[in-house]
């Protein structure tokens, strides 16, 4: 039932974000993998509205928090004011302590902002002024990104990239897809979407797709690739230990989400580039490259081999 309901919303969706299911459900993937995700592509390709679409449909607690040069941490995190009643500091959440927070256009905000990211991101806190506070369950942090080439941005630093499960890009849609959008009223058709998956039942799919199974033929084929990205010359930055447990995750909630309890060397393909590309490459600007490096890979290494 769970997975039917997921299901539903990849389709509800993608009524709003039109032809880009294939991006709604590595998006979703990402999510049922308990991963954080980063949209990285042009201004006015939906990336903010994919992310509001999310919400919606899990039922989430939802925030948007707009980065720019001047965004401060406080701001983001939450502040500790003193009250002249009580005679104590009393703590002010901020915008960041709710289950999916967008972090919109993250790179535009300087790096000591990004950084303050970085506690919530891995452990599902925030430390200030010698005390922490633990951020809501599920907690996801969807991150969208300007090209680096245009003015006012700063580069993710590696660290940075690394927090997130997996990064995708939505690109142009095609030109039926766009005459539909053309055609619809996508802001009343964004605006009434209603849960489709309490957080109960998101949660339960979560654990659910870490039991699917992957066997040694197909951890084999995870554990090849990563090894070609670490021997091969053609990679700056070859993939961590990290990167390997992300590409399993991800490929078990793809699976997850297609309706079965094992893995195919499918599912890795499906998910390599979303998960693999921007930790290979991390300082990349050039949109046109984006895939290549894990095309590199998929070619190199012979599934059926394993």
């Amino acid at each position: 039932m769970t997975q039917n309901q997921l299901t539903n919303a990849t389709h509800t969706i993608s009524q709003v974000l039109i032809g880009k299911q294939e991006q709604v459900k590595l998006a979703l993937t990402c999510l049922v993998a308990n991963g954080h995700l980063l949209i990285e592509d042009l201004p006015g390709m939906g990336k903010t509205t994919l992310s509001h679409a999310l919400a919606n449909v899990l039922g989430l607690q939802y925030s948007r928090i707009q980065f720019t040069s001047d965004l401060l941490p406080a701001d983001m995190l939450g502040i500790n004011i003193f009250d002249n009643k009580e005679q104590t500091f009393q703590f002010h959440p901020g915008p960041v302590f709710n289950q999916l927070v967008l972090a919109d256009e993250i790179n535009r905000a300087s790096p000591k902002t990004q950084s303050a990211l970085l506690e919530a991101m891995e452990e599902g806190q925030v430390s200030l002024d010698g005390r922490t506070h633990n951020l809501p369950t599920p907690f996801f942090v969807i991150g969208t990104q300007n090209p680096q080439h245009q003015s006012g941005t700063y580069p993710l630093p590696e660290s940075q990239l690394d927090r997130f499960l997996m990064r995708i890009q939505l690109g142009y849609p095609d030109k039926a897809a766009e005459k539909s959008m053309l055609l619809s009223n996508d802001e009343l058709l964004k605006d009434t979407i209603e849960p489709i998956i309490s957080v109960d039942d998101f949660l339960k799919a979560q654990q659910e797709a870490r039991l699917v199974h992957a066997s040694d033929n197909i951890l084999n084929y995870i554990l090849a690739l990563v090894t070609f990205s670490r021997e091969s010359n053609e990679f700056a930055n070859p993939l961590s230990p990290r990167a390997t447990k992300a590409l399993l995750s991800a490929a078990k909630a793809w699976a997850y989400l297609d309706n079965r309890d094992y893995l195919i060397p499918e599912d890795v393909q499906k998910v390599l580039p979303a998960v693999a590309e921007h930790r290979l490459r991390s300082a990349s600007s050039d949109f046109s490259t984006h895939g290549s490096l894990s095309q590199i890979l998929l070619e190199a290494i012979d599934p059926i081999a394993m």
